[in-house]
């Protein structure tokens, strides 16, 4: 069971790898949810909180890895949507 733990950690914190590299190249956040981004940022955070207080090693790295690729895209999603928003009250 330690080893599915391992690879499912390993699937899922690299899944975040494209969206990661292409959000930050390209700064293009029109598709994506600031308030998705918003909960999965401290839900991924909780969860290395977790894996600390477990000491558990799959969840410490996942979810450190993890939170490296996604605040990133939160921080550049939040950055954009209160530009469009502020570009929108200037318009009116």
């Amino acid at each position: 069971m330690s080893l599915i733990g391992y690879v499912a950690a390993f699937l899922t914190t690299f899944a975040f790898l494209p969206q990661a590299l292409k959000t930050i190249k390209t700064r293009d956040t029109a598709g994506l949810s600031l308030a998705m981004y918003a909960c999965l940022t401290v839900g991924i955070f909780l969860w290395l909180l977790h894996g600390i207080h477990q000491r558990d090693m799959a969840l410490i790295g996942a979810n450190a890895i993890t939170l490296l690729l996604a605040l990133p895209i939160f921080l550049i999603v939040l950055a954009n949507t209160r530009a469009a928003r502020r570009r929108e009250s200037e318009n009116k």
